[in-house]
């Protein structure tokens, strides 16, 4: 995968994508791999080879009971791994190769994906699928730092920033949640290109500062009318309490 120049970005499609896995560490498997990218989305489950962490079934709600998987005890289909890595790699074949954006894929999602892809031999055909993947949580970190926010979970932002509360853990869920609040963020094609990383880049460290010049546009993005809007309560409450 090739680091597109800014410039590129304001006209990639972007593919919004989240796991939902058998655990937290990195030898777990994957169970639900979901994407969406406007109104067009994909859903797909796996039965896992291991068993599911009592800690993630508690959280996501999956069970495996004899070779078969439910999500809150309703049966739902499955295919094997190979068949929704292939189908995940026709939707963004479709998509014409665009930006996988995703909340702290960089750590966790990405690496799982990777090994994934690997073992069934579709890495390269991956590769060749995608202008390259944007992890959301640090990106979010550097937009909103003046807020002081006490959590950057995806959910928290939802709620901080949209105002609504959705059905976390669900990677359906997760990814159409993710795909408003981005629209909300606005993040310049300049801060996209440095939370900007590959499969074969992810575990280096992110830099600091692009070396590539973007032409930004002017329109301020929505976050900033929300972080005036609350220096301007805070100040208000502060004016309150001198009186």
């Amino acid at each position: 995968m090739q680091q597109p120049e800014p410039d590129r970005l304001k006209t990639s499609q972007l593919v919004f994508f989240d796991l939902e896995t058998t655990g937290l560490g990195q030898s777990c498997e994957i169970v639900q791999l979901a994407a969406v990218s406007g109104g067009h989305s994909l859903n797909l489950y796996v039965i896992p080879r291991g068993r599911i962490q009592r800690g993630a079934a508690k959280v996501t709600g999956f069970r495996v009971r004899r070779h078969r998987l439910y999500l809150h005890r309703q049966l739902v289909l499955t295919n094997s791994l190979r068949e929704v890595l292939v189908s995940f790699i026709a939707f963004l074949q479709m998509l014409g190769r665009p930006l996988v954006v995703g909340h702290n894929i960089r750590r966790f999602d990405c690496p799982l994906l990777a090994r994934a892809l690997d073992e069934l031999d579709l890495r390269a055909e991956f590769e060749s699928s995608v202008s390259g993947c944007v992890d959301t949580l640090p990106l979010a970190r550097e937009m909103l730092k003046d807020l002081c926010l006490q959590s950057f979970r995806q959910e928290n932002l939802v709620r901080e920033l949209l105002g609504v509360n959705y059905k976390a853990h669900d990677a359906l869920e997760d990814v159409r949640a993710l795909q408003a609040l981005y629209s909300v963020l606005q993040p310049t094609p300049e801060v996209v290109c440095r939370h900007q990383f590959t499969l074969d880049t992810m575990k280096n460290k992110p830099t600091v500062k692009s070396k590539m010049p973007c032409n930004l546009p002017e329109e301020r993005p929505l976050w900033e009318h929300i972080r005036q809007t609350v220096k301007a309560t805070e100040s208000k409450a502060e004016e309150l309490n001198e009186l």
